[in-house]
């Protein structure tokens, strides 16, 4: 079993170098092969949840050294993989998760001249969030953070050629170096800290160390998971970043790659809880990232755009989960699991919708789609309902529990974050139900496609001939990944709930503890089915009830905020960006006068000095006797005047 460990990382990443490195001759066979591979991993990643699962409870880590990475003195680094119910969760998501996609993607992306590197790219970002996931240290676990960075920088802007893209795929780059930074200085405090910076050395010697600098390295550590994670304030990025393919939508912004934040303050929380500060600061960033989130997503008319919003606000559930320690580490992965399913359904399911549509995206030109293109209707509807939060389905069963673990905090923050949490599942309610309404029911609100030359239209799959859409259902390579995560999204919560089954599953890793709630778990699902039925009615009478205008009306000053993200980028634009270049220009300026000046000055001292100089030794006999001469009666002017006196 020791050697499956690295094939799952390997397999993957023998895909990727085959299909990038093998040239025309796997253009037809390639999405195939990429899609090969992933199967491969995720039954690879079975095949060891099966044994995990025969072993008992403190017999289900698996540590595997591979090779020294850098022996140099004291200092050791490994390349190792870690093990346990924590990983493998991952490993089954991410796996599984990925291999629907790539399958997907081999009928949205049918058309597409340079599909066999977009395949290549996918298998190097599952090797790059396995490597991430499975490193025992946190050094290899940077090194598949940076991996995963690089993947999705080149599949964002995987059609570069739009403007758009590429931009996107640069400032997406530039915000997580940012965090990058935090995670690199936090790694070098570990090993200043404790002399290692394995897991488990860490971990166990957290309690022993000083607080200040627990706090220094847990606040790193959540820098790191804010820009992963799109949590606030490095959450700028994820909105523009659906100028890339819908499959790396739902593959990297939606089941996988946002939720590295996540898994990093979960596999870290001994680092936090040493570190009361920094939960503090881990469970705030939660809840204004939710609220953020849902605000925004409220105001895009943009499918892909509204549900960036919401998953950055589904994030911020999570992050609030893993803030409140051993109460809520159990509910913040069970969350992210059941989201894995329904956002990446409901992800594919837009996509399934731009295919019919031709790649039209502004949900003001849907409408009526439920009759032509019924089964994306019915998964993505399912999606919908496991989203926000309906009875039965999976987000009623982890939602429900951040919010009950929220109140259970206790005293004045405990009601903050609490009512946080509900009137962020009120806000859900009401934009999915927007993006339901507005899509699938009403009247046809469509409009002929841009023309291919047109610098708009995408070449993604679908019609590109211009003209009016033509709305038709997707070929089975895209309807039936479609089809499996509809059905997790619907019994995946409500299995991990049958005698208590996930948190028995990740109790002996995360620990857990019961927290003491001032309301009853029956009161916090009535007060969230109350807040789902308000939102969901507001929407309803918003927008199902009256005919949505081809054009979005001015709306509150908050509604136009929300059109622009809240406006993140105008405040790093003037904060960040004016903030940097005066900085810059402020540094330059000391620079040129100060540092050069002194520089500059004392050179041009010493050679003024030296050149009045020169003139005392010119050559000439008779300058040196009237120096004599005047140096002589200098003497005897000084010798009469001390006689004198």
């Amino acid at each position: 079993m020791e050697n499956l460990i690295g094939l799952l990382v390997l397999v993957p990443l023998a895909g990727a170098g085959a299909l990038l490195c093998g040239g025309r001759r796997l253009d037809r066979g390639g999405p195939w092969l990429g899609t090969l591979a992933a199967a491969v991993s995720f039954a690879l990643g079975v095949v060891l949840f099966a044994d995990m699962l025969g072993k008992g409870g403190e017999e289900r880590t698996l540590d595997v050294t591979v090779f020294q990475w850098v022996p140099v003195g004291s200092f050791r680094a490994d390349v190792g993989f870690h093990l346990d119910q924590l990983s493998m969760t991952f490993v089954l998501l991410i796996t599984g998760v990925g291999s629907l996609i790539h399958l997907y993607s081999i009928g949205y992306m049918a058309h597409d001249e340079r599909r066999r590197r977009f395949f290549g790219y996918l298998n190097l970002f599952l090797a790059a969030m396995l490597l991430l996931v499975l490193a025992d240290n946190y050094l290899l676990l940077y090194v598949g953070w940076e991996g995963v960075g690089l993947a999705s920088y080149l599949l964002i802007g995987f059609w570069q050629h739009k403007p758009s893209a590429a931009t996107a795929a640069k400032k997406a780059f530039l915000v997580n170096r940012v965090g990058d930074m935090g995670m690199s200085i936090a790694i070098m405090l570990m090993f200043t800290t404790f002399g290692t910076f394995a897991f488990g050395p860490v971990l166990t010697a957290a309690d022993r160390a000083g607080e200040g600098r627990l706090t220094a390295i847990a606040l790193l550590l959540l820098l790191a998971a804010c820009g992963k994670s799109a949590q606030v304030p490095l959450q700028s990025w994820l909105g523009d970043a659906m100028e890339g393919p819908t499959p790396v939508s739902a593959l990297i912004h939606a089941a996988t790659m946002v939720t590295a934040g996540v898994y990093l303050v979960t596999r870290s929380g001994a680092v936090f809880e040493g570190a009361p500060d920094a939960q503090t600061a881990v469970v705030t960033v939660g809840a204004v990232t939710l609220l953020f989130g849902a605000i925004v997503g409220c105001a895009k008319d943009d499918i892909k755009k509204a549900l960036a919003g919401s998953t950055m606000s589904q994030i911020g559930y999570m992050i609030l989960a893993a803030g409140l320690g051993p109460v809520g580490y159990v509910f913040a992965i069970m969350h992210l699991v059941t989201h894995g399913f329904f956002k990446a359904g409901l992800f594919l399911g837009a996509g399934s919708v731009m295919h019919g549509m031709n790649d039209e995206v502004d949900m003001r030109r849907y409408g009526g789609l439920r009759k032509y293109m019924p089964v994306t209707f019915v998964t993505f509807g399912l999606g919908y309902l496991a989203i926000i939060g309906f009875p039965g389905l999976s987000g009623f069963f982890s939602k429900d529990k951040i919010i009950e673990a929220a109140f259970a905090k206790g005293g004045t923050e405990g009601w903050i974050l609490g009512g946080a949490a509900l009137l962020g599942a009120a806000i859900t309610a009401y934009y999915m139900t927007r993006v339901m309404i507005m899509t699938f029911f009403g009247e046809e609100r469509w409009r002929p496609a841009p023309s291919p030359d047109e610098p708009s239209a995408e070449p993604a799959a679908g019609d590109r001939a211009g003209g009016m859409p033509h709305p038709h259902e997707s070929p089975r390579t895209m309807t039936i990944p479609m089809i499996v995560l509809a059905l997790g999204s619907v019994f995946a919560g409500g299995l991990f709930s049958v005698n208590d089954a996930f948190l028995k599953w990740l109790e002996p890793v995360t620990g857990h503890e019961e927290g003491n709630s001032p309301l009853g778990a029956l009161t916090v699902t009535a007060a969230t089915m109350a807040v789902l039925v308000l939102g969901v009615a507001l929407a309803w009478a918003q927008y199902g009830r009256r005919p949505v205008p081809a054009t979005a009306p001015p709306g509150s000053a908050l509604t136009r905020a929300a059109r622009r993200d809240l406006l993140q980028d105008d405040f790093n634009h003037v904060v960040l960006v004016r903030g940097g270049e005066h900085l810059t220009r402020s540094l330059v300026y000391l620079d040129h006068k100060l540092v050069d000046g002194v520089v500059n000055g004392t050179a041009a001292s010493v050679g003024g000095l030296s050149g009045r100089m020169r003139r005392l030794q010119n050559g000439y006999v008779r300058s040196y006797a009237v120096s004599m001469f005047g140096g002589a009666a200098v003497l005897i002017a000084a010798t009469l005047l001390m006689r004198a006196v």
